[in-house]
């Protein structure tokens, strides 16, 4: 199984193709390709290269999925003997992202994700059953 470490947004990130993560917010429109070209370690099943810092030439591809917010996270400030209190609530943003391609340092993509059709067929029942009226 073929990976790379790649890292946005201060955070490193373990990706292979097809697989789907949160990372910070990036501003693009759902459905835009991101490409990563900060790529610290790529793996495939025979070979392992490793940056110094990065890789250069090595990308990854990644598909915006959606903009998210994460959970809320509450801050509350209390000074006690002082009757003052504040309440104040944050949620973070978060890009879902979808990794496509993994390409090495000549433009050779080691992995590739396999895309499929989404949509799944709605069979529709075409008899129709009558009702007998009883007498």
């Amino acid at each position: 199984m073929s990976f790379a470490i790649i890292e946005t947004g201060g955070k490193q990130y373990k990706v292979s193709a097809s697989k789907i993560l949160e990372i910070e917010k990036l501003n693009l429109k759902v459905g835009e390709t991101v490409k990563f070209k900060n790529v610290l370690l790529l793996n495939d099943n025979k070979t392992t290269e490793i940056g110094s810092p990065s890789i250069d030439g090595a990308t990854v591809e990644a598909k915006l999925l959606d903009s998210v917010k994460d959970r809320t996270v509450l801050i509350f400030h209390k000074r006690r003997r002082k009757h003052s209190r504040k309440k104040n609530g944050h949620r973070q943003r978060h890009s879902k992202i979808q990794i496509t391609k993994i390409m090495s340092k000549g433009g050779k993509i080691i992995d590739e994700a396999k895309i499929t059709s989404t949509k799944k067929e709605v069979k529709k029942d075409v008899s129709k059953k009558k009702e007998v009226s009883k007498k």
